[in-house]
């Protein structure tokens, strides 16, 4: 398998009861796909999944969070965290598909003024590049 295969084909690199968490490239952006719910109980294995899927070279990361049912400020920090590692590697990060109560979360803990959203993963994928 070439590198361009690996880097196109979706992997799955968190499966848990709560938490699913899979990746895939889409023209040149990392593009991490969240379901269920992250909390306390799997934020450390939340941050892995996404730290794997990043590994040494990703430039650009779109976190998808369409199918994410609940967020606590465990999965937050994650998320915060996450974006402070891309810009010290000076890379783009976005997330996109906030759900109504998501979308609350991100307003009432202020990060949709520090973190990019984007109200689906075309719009990120064109900001970030892809």
């Amino acid at each position: 398998m070439s590198t361009d295969d690996r880097q196109n084909e979706a992997r799955t690199v968190a499966d848990s009861k709560n938490l699913t968490v899979s990746g895939e490239t889409s023209s040149g952006v990392l593009v991490a796909s969240v379901a269920g719910r992250v909390d306390g109980s799997n934020a450390q294995d939340f941050q892995s999944a996404i730290e794997t899927l990043l590994g040494d070279g990703a430039a650009a990361l779109v976190m998808d969070l369409e199918n994410l049912a609940y967020i606590s400020s465990a999965g937050l920090r994650v998320i915060l965290l996450i974006s402070r590692q891309m810009q010290g590697r000076s890379g783009k990060f976005g997330v996109c598909g906030l759900t109504g109560a998501i979308s609350e979360v991100f307003a009432l803990s202020g990060f949709d003024k520090i973190i990019p959203i984007h109200a689906a993963r075309a719009d990120a994928l064109s900001a970030l590049g892809g």
